[in-house]
């Protein structure tokens, strides 16, 4: 194997102006700083070393003639630009740093775009000209900051950025009165206690103390020439903290500080209302999401409201800020459309339920150009259903949902949806028969696949097209039902047992879907057969199900694995003599622990990015990270006993089978010491067991060669251990 080098390269009515944050003398960063590149651009037509290629996050141009998309057919995901009718494509960044995601301005003079440097966790935002000139690092060029997109301002003049520094003003007042059930209440945040790592990298939740804040900066309004008053807060240096950004890419004008938040696992701001006067915000651990109205003026929260995890674009602000529309789920089971009432000063003026499907999650809210016509993606058990509605119908008043349109799919799986111009839309679709691609909706007719999308039919190789799953109900040993995907090894008679893999998903809040994954396809194409479970802790399937597995609750999950794999043998059929679990972040935790809880049950197991000691881990995983993490597994102080009894690591001695274990060189998220000791355990009791560490690589595997690498030797170890 070769070790690759990363090259670490550095129609609104309001403007939003930008004064910098000055901070006190003892302010311990400032706001960052542009930093130009040279230019990477490539060639039009550039050589495609992958036929079936993926494309994916697509931002069109305001007039929806080009469309900016993340494109992996040069072996790593890059950022690409193409017409939308044509098949001429422009390669606007040929570094080697993994691209993320990607936004257009609505002014269409600039790209915005992430890359995370070295394959690794750590994330920079930056822009580049339409024709591949001027590009330019906005923010996370630091050593040791990382930086996340967010939302333009309507008129191009500025976009969001958060930044991961350390600095912290007092958190502001909070308006509460008139929320809806599981708004406004208790940030979540846990105590600041000592909690600091006996070897690892990160000290976590220590203690501050904050003094003289003031109001933050304004912003102005170009046209009226007046600036409200306000003053910059004065900050300390403590930890690892959030800070939220509106940056000029044109340099002209100064950033402006939009939120701050202490110990924050997230903060993005998903819209700016068009007179600038208003922003929203997402913030807080998995679990306990917020949207937060922030007044630009003086920094104030005037809105809280729960929303759902998943994709991070929440909502939007109506044209007249009137009303903010979002895909929340406070107080509910299933995530809905919510229409949140707001004052002249952002405040809460009562909220309703604008849309809603029994059983079934608002997985992806977007909007059109014109402000009001909504898209609507629903979650139907892992398969994705679109609809259209008009927010507000001519000859009403106030929130209002007119009726939903249809949009029938070619594939199962949604994962974005954005405007194309005036009057469409542009959706970027995967399924069990082909990558992930891009696809265009005009005039609400019909979907058509961009030209430069790979064809469903050049998703393998000729001879043996991807297997469609089926979906299997287990039924937990407690009575909670569970779901999964069963994909069959072809060449096998219907009622012949087959080796089988229970594959366990990451998250612990993600989903199993019915899309094309080339890690089956190679499994599969050794003679194994897949079960692809949702064990408790997935979403998908309500708030419960998501909560079931918090705290000594993963007891019962680690069986629900159980459970699940005499499923497989009951429904599949899968050989009970041979079978292997396998999974990637949280599902490689549950691999580990799978192995030594029941001993018996599995011949082999793959753990991929896992955690194998609760300890260990939260001494080295980012601080944003640990904090979902206490929420979900358990405080590392408060609930030590209990997380040593989950951790893997605990019960080493049970482990008797053969394991192979893969992670990223540059994975902060879970550090790589959580696979190397476990393997070193394993190997000083005797047994067999193998790592395989990709370069530069993170918690994902981005680069083709490594990834088509972690394929081959995951499906060679299992066809050894199960059909040998």
């Amino acid at each position: 194997m070769t070790r690759g080098r990363a090259r670490y390269d550095g129609d609104g009515t309001g403007t939003v102006s930008a004064r910098r944050d000055t901070g006190d003398r003892d302010s311990p960063r400032a706001a960052p700083a542009r930093v130009p590149l040279p230019d990477a651009s490539g060639p039009r037509d550039g050589t495609t070393r992958l036929v079936a290629h993926g494309c994916w996050y697509p931002s069109a141009d305001p007039a929806g003639t080009r469309v900016a998309f993340i494109c992996d057919r040069g072996g790593v995901p890059q950022l690409w630009t193409g017409p939308a009718d044509g098949d001429e494509v422009r390669l606007l960044d040929s570094g080697p740093d993994p691209v993320r995601e990607v936004s257009w301005s609505p002014d269409g003079r600039w790209i915005a775009y992430t890359t995370a440097p070295g394959g690794g966790e750590h994330q920079r935002v930056l822009c580049v000209r339409p024709d591949g000139s001027g590009r330019r690092i906005l923010a996370g060029a630091e050593p040791g900051t990382s930086a996340y997109l967010g939302c333009w301002a309507h008129d191009g003049s500025a976009v969001a950025v958060t930044v991961a520094v350390p600095t912290v003003p007092a958190p502001p007042a909070r308006d509460t009165a008139g929320l809806p059930d599981g708004a406004g209440g208790p940030t979540g945040r846990l105590p600041a206690v000592g909690w600091s790592g006996r070897e690892g990298e990160a000290v976590l939740l220590g203690t501050t103390t904050i003094t003289d804040v003031e109001p933050g900066p304004a912003t102005r309004s170009a046209r009226s020439g007046t600036e409200p008053s306000g003053r910059t807060p004065a900050t300390t240096a403590f930890g690892d903290g959030l800070s939220a950004y509106l940056i000029d890419p044109d340099g002209q004008a100064a950033p402006v500080l939009l939120a701050t938040e202490k110990d924050a696992a997230t903060l993005r701001v998903c819209d700016l209302s068009r007179d600038g006067r208003l922003a929203l915000v997402r913030r807080g651990p998995r679990g306990r999401r917020e949207a937060v109205v922030v007044r630009t003026a003086d920094l104030t929260t005037t809105y809280v409201v729960a929303v759902a995890d998943g994709d991070p674009w929440i909502g939007r602000f109506s044209a007249r800020a009137d009303t903010v529309w979002l895909r929340s789920d406070a107080g509910r089971e299933f995530a809905a459309l919510i229409a949140a009432g707001l004052d002249e000063r952002g405040g809460p003026r009562g909220w309703s339920v604008a849309a809603e499907r029994e059983g079934a999650d608002l997985e992806l809210l977007q909007f059109a150009q014109d402000g009001h016509t909504a898209v609507l993606t629903w979650n139907m058990l892992g398969a994705s259903d679109v609809e259209i509605v008009d927010t507000h119908p001519s000859g009403t008043e106030g929130a209002v949902v007119g009726p939903p349109h249809p949009v029938p799919l070619p594939h199962e799986v949604v994962t974005r949806a954005v405007p194309l111009g005036p009057a469409g839309l542009t959706l970027a679709l995967s399924g069990s028969q082909r990558r992930p691609g891009v696809w265009l909706l005009t005039e609400g007719v019909s979907l058509l696949r961009t030209p430069w999308s790979s064809k469903d039919e050049d998703a393998v190789p000729p001879g043996r097209p991807p297997v469609r799953p089926v979906p299997l109900r287990p039924t937990a040993r407690d009575g909670l039902s569970l779901n999964g995907w069963y994909y069959r090894a072809p060449g096998r008679g219907p009622a012949e047992p087959a080796p089988c893999v229970i594959h366990l998903h990451g998250g612990p809040e993600e989903q199993e879907r019915p899309v094309f994954n080339p890690l089956y396809h190679e499994i599969l194409g050794r003679g194994i057969d897949i079960f692809a479970p949702d064990v408790r802790g997935s979403s998908g399937h309500g708030r419960s199900f998501v909560d079931a597995d918090l705290g000594a609750g993963r007891f019962a999950a680690l069986d629900d694995i159980a459970d699940c794999a005499g499923h497989a043998v009951l429904a599949g059929p899968a050989d009970p003599s041979r079978l292997a679990v396998m999974g990637r972040s949280y599902g490689g935790y549950l691999t580990f622990a799978s192995l030594v809880r029941h001993p018996g049950l599995f011949r082999t197991g793959v753990a991929v990015c896992g955690m194998s000691d609760f300890a260990t881990f939260f001494e080295g995983t980012e601080p944003w990270i640990a904090q979902s993490a206490a929420y979900k597994y358990g405080h590392p102080e408060h609930d030590r006993e209990l997380l040593r009894a989950l951790s893997p690591m605990s019960r080493i001695d049970a482990l008797r089978v053969p394991l192979l274990a893969v992670h990223g060189e540059h994975d902060t998220n879970v550090p790589p010491r959580e696979s190397e000791q476990f393997v070193r355990a394993a190997r000083e009791r005797g047994l067999v067991a193998e790592l395989l560490t990709l370069r530069d690589e993170g918690h994902d595997f981005l680069r083709a060669e490594n990834r088509r690498l972690f394929r081959r030797t995951a499906a060679d170890w299992l066809q050894r251990h199960l059909n040998g």
